[in-house]
């Protein structure tokens, strides 16, 4: 495991950062996901039609070169171009001619949109855009009490990924005729980035291998997309009907080390090729029949057509041909097969509002899905290759209710209730094997029955005062009925599933309130609590001698409160803290200490304050605070791996924004990050300095 972060810790980090966020979007430059500056709201940019921002900036960094490019997407060193350009002109009465441009060099985020448009008759769009994000890719680290080398370095670890997309769109919008859209896109990805997959290695030269050893993944992935929709009235009735074709081809590797410089060292490459060819049709209504009486439907089918081929080899370098070795692990050749899915969905919800306070939608929404599949390949290991052949197929249906019903006839209050109720049932079959790694026959009938019930109110007491709360349960059965076992199940047996379980059960209870207040006119008090508490209770096969037993047992709570003071017309201060408790419990970590209880707690603090020193000058500062202390080191050189994040993050951001005309502003933005890691031993810490200055003109 690369880093210790899990999942939802990412998400609380990425969450704190929207108001750190909020001081970069401030500074004219915060990176989204997608690689995209957000644009500077300005009063004055209502007055102008067309714009061009001229941005140039640096990242420089002190300590892990590759974490903050991968926490911030943006590229080490000097940066700049075209930030945004929007042009857009009349041609003759009517017509208008729109470009947009996006070009920062060095930062390889580009983007040209160019788009013609006839009122009344249809428009013609068509564009290109690719931008790069990078990875880390440092192996695990292994948190060992013997002051030894515990993190391995093996390549250059700096890695990226490009991304990009063509395409070209037209449409017809005659008055009382359909409307009509074509559009054909050609989508790439290419390059390289960290896999939390990573090969195995001895810490010490002896001892329990650990799987701290970096891998990186080779990706080389294209899609070919072709959309076309008719949209129409007819009487009360709107409807439309829609085809997408996709065709994609992936060659993808996933490339790893095995016991680098110690014996047995090889390098593993996994090769996947797959290729795809997806159609979809739907189709959809929406009828008004009366004020009080409104339906809507809908209906799609989906085929999937899929081509694999692929190795697993192991050798002194990447890709190597097949060789037999006794030292090799389990790998294959000359795979092949492939897929065939057919899915059908079909939704239809009614709206009915009897009384002006009463609103109730009954909907229900079916779903099938059916999947055969099918493979053969030679498989490696100690000894002569061997032929393995397996197929499998799925058929499930799903048929989902659910009726909503709100009342808004108190004074001050919003009722509401939801109960939804998913019944299921299908069939899995799969055969195969007769290589090294034994048979498996399985045919297994299961079904599963969901029930989910919320309520919820709003209610507005006073003026300055409203409150929100929701509270919700689910409980979510699944049973399995094993028809074909070939794994007898019993205590002694080490071979048991996958036709192990006969029933699993999960219920979940949460709930949220949020209080608004505002006690003076210019302050603003937002808390929330969140909760939510789960329990999994697994049954085994009865061949095991084992009963029911709650599996896992899973609590958070969520506390925030957020504060907006505007003392003088002039200043205006924000500030907000985020605190999580959260963790899972595994009746796994009663029999052994390879598998720990999981820790995911961590706060946030935010602060951001404003000030406009003129009619010409803003200022704007912030400060992001982040902080988790769940991580466990394995000082036992036996048991289990490290776990839990171990992380402290802080950003400082402040910019000056000058008007220098009426239709220009130049602004200056300064951004200093710390990150100390210590689930990475500190080999990921970082102080990293971003500068940058926009300058914005209007016309």
């Amino acid at each position: 495991m690369k880093t210790n972060y899990s999942s939802r810790a990412r998400s609380a980090m990425v969450a704190g950062w929207v108001a750190a966020a909020a001081g970069l979007a401030v500074a004219g430059y915060a990176a989204d996901s997608t690689n995209k500056p957000v644009a500077v709201p300005d009063d004055y940019s209502e007055s102008y039609t067309n714009w061009v921002d001229l941005s140039v900036g640096g990242l420089l960094i002190d300590g892990n070169p590759n974490a903050p490019k991968q926490r911030h997407y943006i590229h080490q060193g000097a940066f700049g171009g075209i930030e945004d350009l929007h042009y857009e002109s009349k041609v003759g009465k009517k017509d208008s001619l729109n470009l947009d441009v996006r070009a920062l060099f060095d930062n390889q985020d580009y983007k040209l949109r160019l788009e013609y448009v006839r009122p009344e008759v249809g428009f013609v769009r068509a564009g290109y855009k690719a931008y790069r994000t990078w990875y880390d890719g440092s192996g695990g680290y292994y948190a060992g009490d013997q002051a030894n080398v515990r993190m391995v370095h093996l390549y250059d670890e700096s890695l990226h990924l490009d991304r990009g997309e063509a395409w070209i769109e037209g449409g017809l919008t005659l008055k009382d005729w359909p409307q009509i859209r074509l559009k054909y896109s050609t989508l790439f990805r290419e390059g390289e980035k960290d896999s939390t997959s990573m090969g195995v290695t001895r810490p010490y030269g002896a001892g329990p291998s650990r799987a701290i050893v970096p891998s990186f993944l080779g990706i080389d992935e294209h899609r070919n997309i072709f959309e076309a929709e008719i949209k129409h009235k007819l009487g009360k009735t709107d409807f439309g009907l829609g085809l997408n074709y996709e065709s994609a081809r992936q060659n993808n590797s996933q490339n790893s080390r095995q016991y680098p410089n110690q014996l047995n060292d090889r390098h593993v490459t996994s090769r996947d090729q797959v290729w795809t060819d997806v159609l979809n049709v739907y189709g959809f209504t929406e009828t008004r029949y009366s004020p009080k009486v409104f339906f809507s439907s809908g209906y799609s089918f989906s085929t999937l057509d899929t081509d694999i081929a692929g190795t697993r080899t192991y050798g002194a370098s990447y890709d190597s041909a097949y060789v037999p070795a006794l030292a090799n692990g389990l790998g294959y050749f000359n795979l092949a097969g492939g897929s065939e899915s057919k899915e059908f969905t079909g939704t239809f919800s009614l709206m009915y509002t009897p009384r002006e306070s009463w609103t109730i939608v009954p909907s229900v929404r079916l779903y099938r899905v059916g999947t055969d599949s099918q493979s053969t390949y030679m498989q490696t290991g100690n000894g002569a290759p061997t032929l393995v052949n397996s197929t499998s197929s799925r058929d499930n249906l799903d048929v989902t209710e659910q009726l909503e019903i709100r009342y808004t006839g108190f004074t001050n209050w919003v009722v509401y209730a939801r109960a939804e109720l998913l019944e299921g049932q299908g069939n899995y079959q799969e055969n195969g094997g007769n290589g090294i790694l034994p048979r498996v026959d399985q045919n297994t009938d299961d079904s599963r029955l969901q029930q989910k019930y919320t309520l919820g109110l709003n209610w507005y007491p006073v003026r300055r005062v409203n409150m929100d709360f929701q509270y919700y349960h689910v409980n979510r059965d699944n049973k399995y009925t094993h028809l074909l076992d070939n794994t007898p199940n019993t205590p002694l047996s080490g071979n048991r599933y996958p036709a192990y379980l006969k029933d699993q059960n999960l219920d979940t209870d949460g709930g949220n309130v949020r209080l608004t207040l505002r006690p003076l006119n210019n302050v603003t008090l937002v808390s929330r609590y969140d909760l939510q508490y789960s329990t999994i209770h697994t049954t085994p096969d009865a061949a095991a001698g084992l009963s029911e037993a709650e599996s896992a047992r899973m609590i958070s709570h969520v506390f925030a409160q957020n504060i907006t003071w505007v003392p003088v017309s002039r200043l205006y201060l924000q500030g907000g803290f985020n605190y999580v408790i959260s963790k899972t419990e595994s009746e796994a970590g009663n029999y052994t200490a390879a598998v720990l209880n999981a820790r995911n707690n961590y706060y946030t603090l935010t602060t951001t304050a404003g000030f406009v020193v003129d009619n010409k000058t803003d200022l704007q500062a912030s400060y992001f605070y982040y902080r988790a202390n769940d991580y466990t080191p394995d000082n036992s050189f036996g048991a289990a791996m490290s776990y839990g994040a171990g992380a402290k993050e802080q950003a400082v951001t402040c910019m000056v924004s000058r008007k220098l005309r009426p239709n220009m502003r130049l602004s200056l933005k300064y951004g200093f990050y710390s990150y100390r890691d210590e689930a990475s031993g500190g080999w990921n810490n970082y102080d990293a300095h971003l500068i940058y200055s926009t300058l914005q003109y209007r016309f």
